[in-house]
């Protein structure tokens, strides 16, 4: 804002909206941090006043045992442009091609997880997924182009896919995308 700027008074309209939004909030439960103590043993008077105070009821019961978290899976990564290169120049074979032309996107989204896995059971590394261009955007075509790589990210396609990357215009270019598979276990 500049010097003269005022800041903007929010209409009635948008008070209501933003009260209304705020009552449907629900603070985050924090974790209580312990405060070092002094040397002494006990708490200075300015560290007490800021710790909050407990009431006195009775103790806490433990919830039970506590379940790990589910393991994350890994990122995934941009494939290794030395990798790449060699793709390009079919010094690396693909190890097999999967076309989603002309499907819509629940059954490409089928296809893509039984390509997968069936290319994954049979040791393949390297892959190509043919989304195509598509086209204008705005008139809603090129949806696979946009979706695959999103599909490709969910965590239930992570045990298949190490990396991901746009093919190469002898491939396909922006219409096409190179997989590299996790190693079958």
């Amino acid at each position: 804002m500049s010097g003269d700027d005022k800041p903007r008074r929010l209409s009635d309209e948008d008070q209501a909206l933003w009260h209304s939004l705020m009552r449907s909030v629900v603070p985050l439960k924090r974790r209580r941090l312990r405060r070092e103590q002094p040397e002494g043993g006990r708490p200075s008077a300015k560290s007490q006043s800021k710790l909050p105070s407990k009431p006195q009821s009775s103790p806490r019961t433990p919830a039970g045992p506590a379940r790990p978290a589910p393991k994350a899976p890994p990122p995934l990564m941009p494939i290794d442009r030395r990798l790449k290169q060699r793709l390009a120049r079919g010094q690396i074979e693909i190890d097999a091609r999967l076309d989603l032309h002309g499907r819509t996107l629940s059954e490409a989204h089928a296809a893509l997880l039984r390509f997968l896995h069936r290319a994954q059971g049979e040791g393949a590394r390297t892959v190509l997924v043919i989304t195509g261009k598509g086209g204008d955007l705005s008139a809603g075509r090129g949806v696979l182009r946009r979706q695959v790589p999103l599909w490709l990210a969910l965590p239930e396609l992570r045990a298949h896919v190490l990396a991901v990357e746009e093919a190469h215009a002898a491939h396909g270019g922006g219409g096409a995308l190179y997989v590299r598979l996790r190693r079958g276990r």
